[in-house]
């Protein structure tokens, strides 16, 4: 992983926010977006992305605090982006990722780490739809735009 002022930061509020929470198979969850900003080579602005990819859908951590904290634009946009939100049908949720090559780019990674099967310890029905919905999604997303 990158480090950069700005990734250290990005690592320290993706820590202090996800350091008590665990993962569905038991363990820390900070885990998941340390994991995921592993796979952003030396891409800074992604790396920060994905190590903040869930914040603010799974913490107390506010879009306005990112922009306080002196994150540029484009991460603070991105976040917005992959932050899901109730309100919105799964599928636009993705369309309006796709749209964005910086959040495309993290939700695929998000993706591919949370279809990784071996993080489950229980397999039950709703763990084989998400996995579904997860592969459509991937599929979705590395499908090329064709312009007529």
């Amino acid at each position: 992983m990158l480090y950069t002022d700005l990734t250290k930061k990005a690592l320290r509020i993706s820590f202090a926010a996800h350091q008590f929470q665990v993962d569905q198979g038991g363990l820390p969850y900070v885990y998941h977006p340390f994991h995921v900003a592993e796979m952003m080579g030396d891409d800074e602005y992604a790396v920060c992305v994905a190590l903040l990819h869930d914040v603010v859908e799974d913490t107390s951590v506010t879009i306005e605090k990112l922009e306080a904290c002196g994150f540029p634009d484009e991460i603070v946009d991105a976040v917005d982006l992959l932050t899901y939100r109730n309100d919105r049908p799964y599928i636009e949720y993705i369309e309006l990722l796709k749209k964005n090559e910086l959040a495309r780019k993290v939700k695929l990674a998000d993706l591919k780490h949370n279809s990784d099967m071996s993080r489950i310890d229980h397999y039950n029905e709703t763990v084989f739809e998400r996995m579904a919905k997860y592969n459509e999604a991937i599929h979705f997303l590395q499908q090329e735009d064709v312009d007529f």
